[in-house]
């Protein structure tokens, strides 16, 4: 396991969240869970990305997701926070197990969480940053639309030079922003 220790600061420590869904209503379903995690006392929302349509990428499927990136401010450990996303999913119709993890699927709703303060941490059920996040445009568009300078703690770099590297390395992933 490596780590280490993020500061918490005034107003605890700031998580960054990425939101996909490529079932129901999408839109609607994202905006419904960044609502409900506003209610939450140990969570304070800081900022939202635009909405993205992208295309599946890692499994086979018609429908194409929409995504998008959060900031939050929060008083609860990585672990604690994982947990309550997973709530959060659960609520929306996410079931997750061992067919669900073997296999990607089509879901309503998927939260992960993809970056804690300045946190390098690897455990059996979390890593922090996201591990495949710097291959991903569809997690790296929205949350350089809120936070392209935000330093990636593993690689040093600025959320924006990585996904203009990305951009660059891969343009056959497909990402379009859309409007709530």
């Amino acid at each position: 396991m490596k780590s280490r220790r993020a500061d918490a600061g005034a107003g605890g420590h700031e998580a960054a969240i990425s939101f996909g869904s490529n079932l129901g209503q999408s839109l609607a379903i994202i905006a419904k869970a960044w609502r409900e995690m506003g209610d939450c006392p140990v969570l304070t929302p800081v900022a939202l990305s635009s909405p993205y349509r992208s295309q599946p990428l890692d499994m086979i499927s018609d429908n194409w997701f929409v995504n998008a990136a959060a900031l939050v401010r929060t008083t609860l450990s990585p672990e604690a926070l994982l947990r309550l996303l997973h709530a959060v999913e659960a609520k929306h119709g996410r079931r997750r197990g061992p067919v669900a993890l073997a296999s990607p699927q089509d879901r309503p709703l998927d939260l992960d969480l993809l970056l804690y303060d300045d946190l390098l941490l690897a455990t059996e059920r979390l890593v922090v940053p996201h591990p495949r996040m710097a291959q991903r445009l569809f997690m790296l568009t929205p949350l350089a639309e809120i936070a392209e300078g935000r330093l990636h703690p593993a690689s040093g770099k600025t959320i924006g030079a990585l996904l203009a590297e990305l951009q660059r390395s891969r343009p056959d992933q497909l990402i379009e922003r859309i409007a709530w």
